[in-house]
């Protein structure tokens, strides 16, 4: 039941994003905060969840500004590594809107693209990931909470 509630609000808190990011010129960082305001009015989360929530759509927002270019599926498909076409309930258009505005922020500040390390219990976008231990691949075709290893149990995963 919680799973399902953090779920809905990485989903929501994106949709928020997008709005944001499309009413204007914002940095990430200030539409993100805008962004948690909105999920917060909806109310059902508390302080700590939504900001667990926005570390992940912060995160998954950030891998893909750094690994996809612009309005590329075949890079898109790349970086999830499975067809764009078998995403199911998320809002694709939007994330990919979310992202492409963050690349060219942090092309503006020149970040250096680092590897993300994922942890069991978070929640993420759609893609493939890499178990830290074994090499075990695990594929997302919608927003989900990442579980354990099922190869081995352990806790931490690279998105390949």
């Amino acid at each position: 039941m919680r799973e399902n509630k953090l779920i809905e609000a990485y989903n929501n808190l994106m949709g928020h994003l997008y709005e944001v990011m499309d009413d204007g010129i914002h940095s990430l960082a200030d539409a993100l905060a805008k962004a948690k305001e909105k999920t917060s009015e909806v109310g059902g989360l508390t302080q700590e969840e939504l900001n667990k929530v926005s570390d992940f759509v912060l995160r998954d927002v950030e891998h893909a500004a750094h690994a996809i270019n612009k309005n590329d599926s075949d890079d898109l498909s790349e970086w999830l590594k499975f067809d764009i076409d078998l995403i199911e309930n998320f809002a694709l258009d939007a994330f990919m809107s979310v992202a492409d505005k963050t690349s060219i922020e942090l092309s503006r500040l020149k970040a250096v693209a680092e590897v993300n390390t994922y942890h069991s219990g978070e929640i993420t976008s759609p893609g493939t990931f890499v178990c830290d231990q074994c090499d075990k691949e695990i594929a997302f075709k919608s927003t989900s909470v990442i579980p354990t290893c099922p190869e081995c149990g352990a806790e931490t995963f690279v998105r390949c």
